[in-house]
């Protein structure tokens, strides 16, 4: 018998360990994996990206029934240990009403004002390190950033100064790094394979580092690995969780936890609800408003690569991004989106992405003279973009892109400010680059898939991240998203973690 049962120990469950650790009350976090192997394959991009060593083997199903691998990571710190670490909080326009290109993102139930503090923390607990004023389109802070912006590389800085010539404002990237290491590491270090890549040397700010280690120090929390979440049973009045049922070692287990938060990430935890259907829920458990699954975004990502004339010999690229095209204004009615710079990318990774070079290059060329960039743009909450579950369990992902417009523009200002700056110049070399559209197997940004709303008959849970429909259920990850903005959403799942524990300790454990 547990006080809390935590479910996932990515950016959310981790930091629900953190932020309720102190409160004495017996809390288990419930972790799918095991940890990441700590092994020379971390940084090895053959066996990262082309061998997916680290990624799940299951598959799903696309909305033509197709089966396919995701990039789902299932280890202690969920995603985190794979994601590139770029913290950036939510716009404050981004919780208001916008008009994009492809329809409406609509108004959130909170404001910016909820969270801001909660931000603030985020950043602290992650190490981030950033230029507080550098991004015009960042909220109001009076607090610099924990840390100084992380400084560019020669060859990245040539390209930040020529971009700024040409008329844009790149700013620093606020990046998670903790430079003092979390055990005794003798070697020296230098940021080099971070994105995609798991981080052997554990600088990398990711939620089992920054959170959920910290929670495991008090002798109250508990965490169990390789162990899968098959559903989760109420009890008679169906008001309130009374089981997690779970496969572990090969068994089947009901566990009991008076308060039960799920934080299993926006595809997972969906899938777990709808899996868990019964009598008193026959859509789905916490399902009444026919919401758990729909409304899934991922935004609308490509990883684009410059190749110019002068040869990168950067190790660590990403340290930049643009955001003058994140709001409407000057020739644009509507949003763009946002840009920012890829880790530095090798030959490997390019042949990964794009099967055949550009004319007189190999891959190893390609790469040593290739600068990576990062292109988002919203996605747009559709109901009929939607996660579901086949009678075998097998999850299935219905997604139809959206908001194309916006992103294809946000790549045509890219590729012009590249073209009319630096060594694009040449005669000899016009500039080559090819771009990548992300697909579905590729969910590192999920969310929307239990939206935050005060109506229960359009939304699943509250303003605290309550389930409507049930009173000891919370879920904590990128699910109570409403629309997705523009950027990464790690951070703000980490503070809205932060708020969410912040609530439940003031009103609902002290009962």
């Amino acid at each position: 018998m547990y006080d809390i049962i935590i479910i996932g120990s990515g950016a959310g469950g981790a930091t629900m360990a953190y932020r309720l650790a102190d409160t004495g009350k017996k809390i288990l976090v419930i972790e799918r994996g095991d940890y990441v192997p700590v092994e020379k394959e971390n940084w090895n991009s053959v066996e990262v990206f082309q061998k997916n060593r680290y990624t799940t083997k299951e598959l799903w199903l696309d909305k033509y029934g197709k089966e396919f691998r995701p990039g789902m990571h299932y280890n202690v710190g969920g995603n985190t240990k794979f994601y590139g670490a770029a913290l950036f909080r939510l716009r404050e326009d981004d919780f208001k009403k916008i008009k994009h290109y492809g329809g409406i993102s609509p108004e959130w139930p909170i404001k910016y004002e909820d969270l801001k503090e909660y931000y603030l923390e985020a950043e602290k607990l992650f190490h981030v390190h950033g230029k507080r004023g550098s991004d015009p389109t960042e909220p109001n802070e009076s607090e610099p950033y924990p840390y100084e912006a992380l400084p560019h590389e020669p060859r990245i800085q040539e390209i930040f100064d020529e971009l700024t010539d040409y008329g844009l404002k790149p700013f620093e990237l606020p990046i998670g790094v903790n430079f003092t290491p979390h055990k005794t590491i003798n070697a020296p270090y230098t940021l080099d394979r971070f994105d995609g890549f798991p981080d052997a040397a554990e600088r990398k700010a990711d939620a089992h580092l920054c959170s959920l280690a910290k929670a495991l120090e008090y002798p109250n929390v508990e965490l169990m690995l390789n162990t899968k979440v098959i559903k989760l049973n109420t009890d008679e009045s169906g008001t309130r969780i009374s089981e997690v049922v779970v496969e572990h070692e090969g068994e089947t287990k009901n566990l009991v936890g008076n308060l039960v938060i799920l934080s299993a990430g926006a595809i997972n935890s969906a899938a777990i609800l709808l899996q868990s259907k019964n009598e008193k829920f026959p859509n789905g458990l916490a399902n009444s408003s026919d919401q758990v699954g729909r409304n899934y975004m991922f935004h609308q990502n490509s990883a684009m690569v410059a190749l110019f004339t002068e040869p990168n010999y950067t190790k660590f690229g990403k340290t930049f991004g643009i955001n003058d095209f994140y709001r409407a204004g000057g020739e644009y009615e509507f949003p763009l989106g946002h840009i920012q710079l890829l880790g530095k990318s090798d030959e490997f990774q390019i042949e990964a992405d794009s099967p055949v070079p550009a004319p007189g290059f190999t891959f190893e060329l390609m790469a040593k003279h290739a600068v990576d960039f990062w292109l988002t743009s919203e996605d747009l909450p559709d109901p009929e973009n939607r996660v579901t579950v086949e009678e075998n369990g097998q999850i299935k992902i219905s997604y139809t892109p959206n908001n194309e417009e916006g992103h294809e523009l946000l790549k045509h200002e890219l590729i012009k400010a590249l073209k009319a700056s630096g060594k694009f110049h040449s005669f000899w070399f016009k500039g080559i680059y090819f771009s990548k559209g992300m697909s579905i197997a590729s969910p590192a940004h999920q969310n929307g898939t239990t939206k935050m709303g005060v109506d229960p008959e359009n939304s699943v849970v509250d303003i605290h991240c309550k389930a409507h429909d049930l009173e000891n259920l919370y879920i904590v990850d990128g699910g109570f998203f409403v629309s997705s903005g523009a950027v990464n959403p790690a951070l703000t799942i980490i503070a809205m973690a932060l708020r969410v524990g912040d609530h439940l300790k003031k009103n609902v454990l002290p009962s």
